[in-house]
């Protein structure tokens, strides 16, 4: 099948650009929660990967990823259903989890125990609680790669590339607050938004070990430390 000009492609907002770019090319891959497609109609029209599942837990937003993706035939498959319940292991190589809040892509991860496997590629881009999806990580054993930082809507994301490591570990709590991002563009500005996320987290506290643990962290935060 011929493929259509770039510049017929979908555009692509800074996050779903950033996730983009963490799928290796000629790897098949899977959009989950591909909502109006133009993720999965990039990756299959721009060359990228020769294969992309477009899945969705409603039909709503899986009909409007069928009329983006049409262009590009059968290079885009659709599946209809929760999270990676989908796809069968091995069936994809990559996989992208966007738009969702921290717990909801954990779980996601949770019921498809396939994915601890270091073959797959894995692009998170979690829309709430970043650093509970760090923590959740490690927690689990695998091991951030890299992060990309986006501005959208005057807030910071951070888009997340893992892959199981097989060691499961205790993150330091400096790490789940600010990942992999020192150096990069907005990196000061957003710590500052994790800080104050974390100082609003502190108010709600009563004193005590967490309390103290918290505000040991803050510290570390105000000396300018990064991971």
């Amino acid at each position: 099948m011929t493929t259509l000009p770039s510049s017929n492609l979908p555009h692509l907002d800074a996050r779903l650009r950033a996730a983009a770019d963490f799928v290796r090319p000629g790897a098949a891959a899977a959009d989950i929660g591909c909502d109006h497609g133009k993720l999965s109609a990039w990756l299959a029209g721009s060359g990228r990967c020769p294969l992309v599942f477009a899945c969705d837990l409603r039909e709503g937003p899986l009909a409007k990823a069928r009329a983006t993706c049409a262009p590009w035939g059968d290079r885009v498959r659709f599946r209809l259903g929760a999270g990676l319940s989908v796809l069968q292991p091995g069936q994809v190589q990559d996989i992208v989890i966007a738009g969702m809040g921290a717990q909801t892509i954990l779980e996601i991860l949770d019921d498809a125990p396939w994915v601890r496997d270091p073959a797959y590629n894995l692009v998170l881009v979690p829309a709430t609680k970043h650093s509970v999806l760090r923590r959740g990580l490690v927690r689990r054993g695998f091991a951030l790669q890299a992060e990309r930082l986006c501005r959208a809507a005057g807030r910071w994301y951070a888009v997340m590339n893992a892959r199981y490591a097989g060691t499961p570990a205790e993150p330091d709590g400096l790490f789940c607050l600010c990942g992999r991002v020192e150096g990069q563009p907005g990196a000061d500005e957003y710590r500052a938004q994790q800080m104050g996320k974390l100082k609003k987290y502190r108010r709600g506290l009563p004193d005590g070990p967490e309390a103290a643990g918290v505000d040991a962290l803050l510290k570390e935060m105000e000396a300018g430390r990064w991971p």
